[in-house]
């Protein structure tokens, strides 16, 4: 949308609103007023209006939401910069033009639409309902819509996009995100999320149309239409049936006397991993019964992120204490990442990180293929990805074993596409992931899954046992064999855009302009990588292989001890993250020395590059 607002005429039956004294911040109100049917948030308009808050009330309604790592994303509320119910329909009326334009068979393939369990009250606002009207909005310009009936995992929709031959999917979800939050995540026909150009020109086509359609707020046509089908039943039996392809060992599942606990954060996730399990032939995991259900509020946790550690995760390593349960798998409120706990001998738990959790995946999924595969089967066929801000094991691992590796932009949308592009090349892909937990076990489901990781790692978990080993001493005997891989990734909150942008363009213009530093305290910089310019210093060309991402800040340091550390921003938060990780060869085997050097490193890089002191950054809180 452009400055204030949209294109498009007022609605003369609005009532003349008190001006602002800024013609184009009036005609945003005016807009809003007449075009927004859900009265709580048109009432959060009229108060800002009657009580002269026209600093808040620009900030509403004078910028749009854009597509970042995880589609459109931002906090429930009233303006045209939020998620809630206009937003939803303008977006919604957008790619309705998009794929009009796009797709001659759109109205014979149909649109795929999911749900995630958020909401809040205030606001009128819940995921369920803007997913009526996204379909509200398609129905009533007769395309099909598949709606399912109930909530359901994110990797259901993309997963649904490919079975059903749709042209594209919507799914209503803000993932991890706080409680206030939710999002928009749209996957194209090839059942990964949208990357560029999609995205550019479905925000176009959202500016041309904002103004709401005939139809458009009819939210019970999902009830009424005939051209509305519910895919719950036939995508949930198909996901499970297609999970046994990534099942190595069923007898020892079914045999095994290990216990493990699931806590859904809230969300969506426990039905859906019960009936994993079952496909895989084990017991049903025992569940956190505080956070079984779905609850908007996430009111157990002070953030429904797994990610953040053992924290978040106090109910579910005190039930499986109780229960003598070794391990803990915990998805996300949308079920898309998961994080794992496995209590070690002396009592204490070992919370994986991400990457440590990639280097069993990948150990695990090519020995399976390796077990598996037929006599004329081709390692050099094979490859594994990951996002350049990821470990770099799984490059250690293919250069050992003999298949390859790719590293994408960050954001799993990236790795969607370029696994659909070596399927169709006729490639085989075993595994795929982000270090922020996102993980892809096989490729049923071109996005990280978290159903489908969790029954994964019961399954190594069990077979682990039954050679006297734990997930953590399988993880040591890794880094021995291919070389330890010592990360470390946090991040600083900053709510200042300018001050994100004065810390990136202070490192491109460090020692003079056009210059990017060369020391990081006493650390030699070998080499820097500017994703957001395109320029890569270890290229003859210094073009950056990685296409460019003008849209985020990302820029990556090569040290000449061998460590990488990468600064970006957040595509879904207001965060500044750090990535580090020393990648050493097997013979330097000494973990204490890396993680001392490490340490060491990230402090000059905190201290130098990002002065969190000097600008205001707020530090991750432990």
């Amino acid at each position: 949308m452009g400055e204030c607002g949209a294109p498009g005429d007022v609605n003369s039956n609005v009532l003349l609103a008190p001006s602002t004294g800024d013609a184009q911040l009036d005609k945003a109100v005016w807009q809003w007023l007449s075009w927004d049917k859900n009265q709580k948030t048109k009432e959060q308009i009229e108060s800002l209006l009657q009580n002269g808050k026209h600093k808040e009330l620009r900030a509403r309604l004078c910028c749009r939401l854009t597509f970042g790592t995880a589609g459109l994303r931002s906090a429930m509320g009233a303006g045209f910069c939020y998620i809630n119910d206009l937003t939803v329909i303008q977006s919604t009326q957008g790619i309705y033009k998009y794929l009009e334009r796009c797709f001659s068979d759109f109205k014979q393939r149909g649109f795929v639409v999911g749900y995630d369990t958020r909401g809040q009250v205030t606001s009128n606002c819940s995921s369920k309902k803007l997913a009526k009207l996204t379909a509200a909005v398609l129905l009533a310009k007769d395309v099909p819509v598949y709606f399912f009936s109930t909530y359901v995992p994110t990797p259901f929709v993309p997963y649904a996009v490919q079975q059903l031959n749709a042209v594209a999917g919507v799914m209503i979800t803000a993932s991890h995100n706080r409680k206030e939050d939710n999002g928009y995540k749209v996957y194209w026909e090839n059942g990964a999320q949208i990357t560029s150009p999609h995205d550019k020109e479905i925000i176009k086509c959202i500016e041309e149309c904002v103004e709401p359609w005939n139809g458009s707020w009819n939210e019970n046509l999902v009830d009424t239409s005939p051209l509305r089908q519910d895919p719950l039943k036939k995508i949930c039996d198909c996901y499970m049936e297609d999970l046994k392809k990534i099942c190595y060992y069923r007898e020892l599942n079914v045999q095994t006397a290990l216990k493990f606990v699931h806590t859904s954060f809230h969300g969506v996730g426990h039905d859906y991993v019960q009936l994993a399990f079952k496909a895989f032939g084990f017991q049903p995991p025992i569940p956190v019964p505080e956070q079984k259900d779905p609850d908007p509020d996430f009111s157990t946790v002070k953030c429904p992120n797994p990610e953040e550690g053992e924290s978040v995760l106090e109910l579910s390593l005190r039930l499986a204490e109780k229960e003598s349960a070794k391990v803990v798998v915990a998805t996300d409120p949308d079920a898309d990442r998961l994080a794992v706990a496995e209590q070690q001998e002396n009592g204490c738990w070992k919370v994986f990180t991400g990457n440590e959790l990639a280097a069993l995946f990948g150990w695990w999924m090519f020995s399976c293929w390796k077990e598996n595969c037929s006599e004329d089967a081709d390692v050099k066929n094979v490859y594994m990805l990951a996002t350049t801000v990821s470990s770099k094991i799984l490059r250690a691992i293919a250069l050992k074993e003999g298949f390859h590796f790719e590293e994408t932009l960050p954001g799993f949308k990236w790795i969607g596409s370029r696994v659909k592009n070596l399927l169709d090349n006729g490639k085989e892909v075993l595994f795929a992931f982000e270090e922020s937990i996102g993980f892809m076990c096989g490729t049923s489901v071109l996005d990280k899954d978290g159903v489908s990781a969790a029954v994964v790692v019961a399954e190594m978990a069990t077979y682990l046992e039954g050679k006297n080993l734990s997930l953590a001493q399988k993880l040591i005997e890794i880094y021995e064999t291919y070389g330890y891989h010592i990360s470390k990734t946090s991040y600083f909150l900053c709510y200042d855009p300018p001050t994100i942008k004065r810390i990136f363009e202070r490192l491109r213009n460090f020692d003079a302009p056009q210059s990017y530093p060369k020391l990081c305290g006493i650390y030699n910089i070998l080499h820097v990588r500017d994703v957001t310019t395109g320029y890569d210093s270890s290229q003859p060309n210094k073009i950056s292989v990685l296409p460019v991402s003008k849209s985020s800040q990302m820029i990556t340091f090569t040290f000449q001890n061998g460590c990488v550390a990468t600064l970006r921003t957040s595509g879904t938060e207001p965060k500044i993250k750090y990535y580090a990780e020393m990648c050493a060869l097997p013979e330097q085997s000494d973990r204490n020395v890396l993680e001392e050097e490490l340490r060491k490193l990230i402090e000059a890089l905190i201290e130098n590059f990002l002065e969190p002191d000097k600008n205001g950054l707020i530090w991750r809180s432990a």
